[in-house]
């Protein structure tokens, strides 16, 4: 019997933004869901967020933001998780983020854009249909199709 490996997400807060209980609540979730999270905290920088994301073998990055500044440092996390070579894990996002700037959000390689409104069982379902597991023949990294 094979034992199915749980899914690794990292949760973010990038830049100065210090309102986390959203992220936290998130983060519960997802465990309660039976996934391994690591929250990093608040006022990350993207190199900070890039290296946990590396260390821990994550397949999946959250970053929440309530500050407006995703367009600023959205772009540079990706830009330091690439420079590391992670490049196939899933990126998902959550905060205030207006209409405007989804399309650019998801050319940056956010799959999953989560807004005022959003259930945690809705991030859960996502991650799960998105995240390839072990026990349903995925591999240990993301590399699931967009949603």
């Amino acid at each position: 019997m094979t034992q199915e490996r749980k899914i690794r997400v990292l949760i973010a807060k990038p830049g100065l933004d210090g309102h986390d209980r959203g992220a936290k609540v998130v983060a519960r979730a997802l465990r309660d869901a039976g996934m391994e999270v690591i929250y990093t905290g608040i006022r990350q920088t993207p190199e900070m967020i890039a290296e946990a994301a590396l260390q821990e073998d994550v397949d999946a990055v959250g970053l929440s933001i309530l500050s407006g500044a995703h367009m600023e440092l959205f772009p540079r996390v990706v830009e330091q998780l690439k420079a590391r070579g992670v490049d196939d894990i899933l990126l998902f996002a959550g905060g205030i983020i207006p209409d405007e700037d989804m399309p650019a959000l998801q050319e940056m390689g956010f799959r999953g854009i989560f807004r005022p409104g959003a259930t945690t069982q809705e991030i859960i379902e996502f991650i799960h249909q998105s995240v390839p597991t072990a026990g349903n023949g995925g591999s240990s990294s993301a590399r699931g199709k967009p949603s």
